[in-house]
């Protein structure tokens, strides 16, 4: 698309969301040059020529945010690798304690995706100083949520004695947690900082500060852990990591300062920052009910298939290990899309919001296409990566064979769950999360893997079943959905 048809197709769409703001004079010129290029008023083309910019919009604002989620994800694989090479026992603890970890920091994503809705519509409506506002109120809201968390880190190894019958290993566990509870202001800052950029359209900020990040982290776990002069052995993995953090938050910091981001940036109000939590909390409490739901259903199925046997365990691991990978893509185009989707309601744009919201479901099909793919084809090479053992890489492949049909629905279902954020629609993501994950998934999962004895391929394909009719229900939540009350709703929260 030119530049000057660019120019038409923005005047035609502000007519439309704004009506007699926009010269009549101004819209019959658009028309006329419409005419003597051969083009109606609002054709194929011209629509075809917006998705296409949408696409283009979206997909170059994902690209920073999955080297980012990848780099962010890196942080804790180091861990586990460098802890993997003291011993057996070592590594199981550390495995609990990241899976603990990742299930219960996931509340500081989920709380954070709220300013998804709140601080790119309040960009969108240009009100500036409220971006900032949101910022430091959710910031504040996830702290307090944090202490009680932090808490129960402090005494995990007595709730973790439940899932293991190894006390030793529970302990281990916990003193990990430990240590990592040091990290969590850190964490917190960097999560919802990273969103305050991105309402304001800054993607790659993440993406700078974790690619010099990512190799201390690697520096640091060596060290730590195995200096002769000052590793401390098991605990300076969780330290290198806790480290981490806090430099992603300094260095994070400083580029909002020193770079870019400060013009959202009003000042520290601390009465403001406790105040009209009413408008944050439904969207960051059902915002995490979203993410959790899905964490949660995993790690249900990864402990259900250690009873199918350790090779069986084994292959689940390389499957999770996986899954998580190739949800980082698909995950990154989703935040992208709710940025760009929540920032264009907020200015009152709803044909370009809905042409937006088409786009992210294409670049949904796209990538599912494209997980798919570099999956199926290759999974018996992608299983003998990890392993040597010719039963795990034959139960792995047959689980990597179902993972990889399910991305099909998959990145459409994260996908509509960004669209619903941006719509403000949390309240129905988590419903729908719930019933799916609860109610189809894991109980079919469960009864296919252990009634019908489909084992661990049984729990993947309940799973994707869940899945499936997860996506189903976002795509039809979207396509009925009422924009007019969407508009206004964020109206009301832009003010």
């Amino acid at each position: 698309m030119t530049s000057g048809q660019n120019t038409l197709v923005d005047v035609r769409l502000h007519h439309e969301n704004y009506g007699s703001t926009v010269s009549p004079a101004i819209v019959d010129l658009v028309g006329g040059l419409d005419e003597e290029q051969g083009l109606q008023p609002g054709t194929k083309r011209e629509k075809s020529d917006s998705l296409m910019n949408e696409i283009k919009v979206i997909s170059f604002s994902s690209a920073p945010l999955a080297v980012t989620f990848f780099l962010q994800y890196s942080l804790a694989v180091v861990s586990i690798f460098t802890i993997s090479k003291i011993g057996k026992k070592e590594l199981a603890a550390v495995s609990l304690a990241t899976m603990t970890f990742n299930i219960t920091s996931s509340i500081f994503t989920g709380m954070s995706t709220c300013l998804e809705t709140l601080c790119s519509q309040a960009y969108g409506a240009k009100n500036y100083r409220l971006v900032g506002l949101y910022f430091q109120r959710c910031f504040a809201l996830i702290a307090v949520f944090n202490i009680p968390l932090v808490l129960i880190w402090w005494k995990s190894g007595y709730l973790l004695k439940f899932i293991v019958p190894d006390p030793a290993l529970a302990d281990l566990a916990q003193s990990y947690l430990r240590v990592m509870s040091f990290s969590t202001p850190a964490y917190i800052f960097f999560e919802t900082a990273k969103r305050y950029l991105q309402a304001q359209n800054i993607f790659a900020a993440g993406q700078y500060v974790l690619l010099l990040v990512a190799p201390i982290n690697i520096l640091l776990n060596y060290l730590l852990v195995w200096s002769e002069v000052i590793g401390i052995g098991f605990l300076g993995a969780p330290l290198a990591t806790t480290i981490s953090y806090w430099l992603c938050a300094v260095l994070l910091l400083i580029y909002i300062v020193v770079i870019d981001g400060s013009q959202c940036w009003f000042g520290f109000d601390l009465r403001g920052c406790f105040q009209n939590w009413s408008s944050i909390l439904p969207l960051a409490l059902n915002g995490t009910a979203m993410l959790l739901s899905e964490f949660v259903a995993f790690e249900i199925l990864t402990l259900s298939s250690a009873r199918f046997g350790t090779s069986t365990l084994a292959a689940q691991s390389i499957a999770s290990t996986i899954a998580t990978l190739c949800f980082q893509i698909p995950f990154s185009a989703s935040v992208a899309s709710a940025t760009r989707i929540a920032s264009l309601i907020g200015a009152g744009k709803q044909s370009e919001a809905i042409i937006s919201t088409n786009a992210a479901y294409t670049i949904g099909l796209l990538l599912s296409v494209f997980n798919f793919s570099i999956l199926f084809f290759p999974r018996t090479k992608i299983a003998e990566l990890f392993t040597d053992d010719e039963k795990v890489i034959n139960i792995a492949v047959t689980i990597l064979g179902v993972l990889s049909i399910n991305q099909l629905w998959d990145c459409p279902n994260i996908i509509g769950a960004g669209i619903l954020r941006a719509q403000g629609r949390q309240a129905v993501g988590s419903k729908l999360n719930i019933v799916a994950y609860y109610i189809v998934a894991v109980p079919v999962a469960l009864y296919l893997g252990f009634k019908v004895n489909m084992q661990a391929k049984g729990l993947w394909i309940g799973l994707g079943l869940g899945v499936f009719c997860l996506a189903l229900s976002e795509f039809a939540m979207v396509f009925i959905s009422d924009w007019n009350v969407i508009s206004m709703e964020a109206d009301k929260r832009s003010r």
